[in-house]
């Protein structure tokens, strides 16, 4: 968590009914603007019976965290007056309503930490599989807010010795803190060509240098999150924020940049809409702005994305160092100008449309030069499955410009999700950007 924390804006009655605590920024050039033991499922009043705050509590925070089926709910921090000894904590002191605690803990910072102390702040871990865990939904509303109403069930004991009885009401939470998306500023670009404005995400590298020349990851979403709310891209799963976390930054340092797209992005018919160059002229005016490499900019995508990335790598050949591509199809007889460039392509057998569509377009780049190796993986697999099936694919095309991998039929889809419709589709991505070793494939590429 980010110590910007304790400076979160109050999201009640914000209006925008979605998760941002970061406000749009104005910039310059063409900017404006496994599953825990000992749960908890003990039920609180609701928010009509509830409380903002109480004698000793000073506020209560909600914690989200992206994940690859979206953003959820994972913990509660509660901020007393005094450091609350952690010796009088279990996870029978607190109760969420609709949630299962999975660990109670004392801190002396508000975030979630492997090492409990005496301190101000109690966190309240959450079970990331409840039901009420998501705040993102794929089918309705995309984003909501993370409330959540919390009851001291049991009396505490501070630093000092006082008791601390349970408030006389529950209380619900006044601010929300999203890992990793509160990292990412929002700007907006007025392209110069067509005077349309994009909405964007923008992660700029802690510490940044303008001395040292960083990489760029574009990510562009699919068509589910399409509309005018720029945190949607960010909270549908891990394709922007998994290069912008701790420990991608750690060992690969760069800007991400993930638009917001007010329209579909591209269609079955191979065509892409106005905001595909607009989006080539966005890159063009962060370089100019930020010390960005120009030899190390990648894009990835899913679906639209994906195909975006596609059309972009067929009209500018030589823009991106290498494509992440997951989950997209093309014409395969419009692919030959990409037949040089550095992919790495994942789908599912599950994909009706991706996976044939991929398998057109992989046999027409071989047929054009490109050294094209292929491989099926379990999409079940661990990380460090994962980690082996990189290295063997690698090992098997060594001087390969073009990596396919195909997740094996059935393994997608989680168990008691419905096969039907689009599930085979929309799991490529939820698997895809979790793979940390195609993540690090990218990163090696230069132009």
């Amino acid at each position: 968590m980010n110590k910007t924390l304790l400076n979160s804006l109050m999201i009640l009655g914000m209006g925008i009914g979605n998760i941002s605590l970061a406000q749009a920024e104005t910039g310059s050039v063409q900017m404006q603007a496994e599953i825990p033991n000992g749960t908890n499922n003990k039920k609180s009043g609701g928010m009509q019976d509830s409380v903002f705050y109480s004698e000793h509590i000073r506020a209560v925070t909600a914690v989200t965290e992206v994940f690859g089926d979206g953003q959820r709910t994972t913990a509660v921090i509660v901020e007393y007056d005094v450091p609350i000894k952690n010796k009088s904590l279990t996870t029978h002191t607190f109760s969420v309503s609709n949630h299962n605690i999975t660990k109670v803990y004392a801190s002396d910072w508000a975030e979630k930490n492997s090492i409990a102390k005496d301190g101000r702040f109690v966190i309240i871990e959450l079970n990331v599989n409840d039901e009420n865990a998501s705040t993102y939904n794929a089918q309705g509303p995309v984003l909501s807010q993370a409330s959540v109403v919390v009851t001291q069930a049991e009396k505490i004991t501070t630093v000092s010795g006082k008791s601390y009885t349970p408030p006389a009401k529950p209380l619900s939470n006044t601010r929300q803190s999203n890992l990793i998306v509160d990292d990412f500023k929002q700007f907006k670009f007025t392209d110069p060509e067509t005077g349309l404005t994009l909405d964007y995400n923008l992660y700029v590298p802690k510490d940044y240098d303008a001395n040292r020349q960083y990489p760029l990851v574009l990510f562009m979403h699919d068509l589910g999150v399409t509309g005018p709310n720029p945190y949607a891209t960010l909270a549908q799963g891990l394709g922007a924020t998994v290069w912008a976390s701790p420990e991608s930054q750690s060992k690969h340092a760069a800007f991400v940049l993930a638009p917001q797209y007010p329209v579909a992005l591209a269609n079955d018919n191979d065509q892409t809409s106005v905001y595909a160059d607009i989006t080539v002229r966005l890159l063009q005016a962060l370089q100019k702005q930020y010390s960005i490499d120009h030899n190390r900019l990648y894009t990835t995508g899913q679906s639209g994305g994906c195909m975006t990335s596609i059309a972009l790598n067929i009209k500018y050949p030589d823009l991106f160092a290498a494509s992440f591509l997951v989950a997209g199809q093309w014409d395969a007889n419009k692919t030959i100008p990409m037949a040089k460039n550095k992919l790495w392509i994942v789908v599912s057998e599950d994909d009706s449309k991706a996976y044939p569509g991929m398998n057109a377009i992989t046999q027409t780049l071989a047929q054009n030069g490109a050294k094209v190796t292929r491989a099926v993986w379990d999409a079940n697999a661990d990380a460090a499955q994962f980690d082996r099936d990189v290295k063997n694919i690698q090992q098997s095309g060594p001087d390969s410009n073009v990596y396919y991998v195909a997740f094996k039929k059935g393994t997608v889809i989680p168990a008691g999700q419905s096969t039907a419709g689009a599930a085979g589709h929309r799991n490529t991505w939820r698997i895809a950007y979790t793979i940390e070793g195609i993540r690090d494939w990218l990163f090696q590429q230069h132009k």
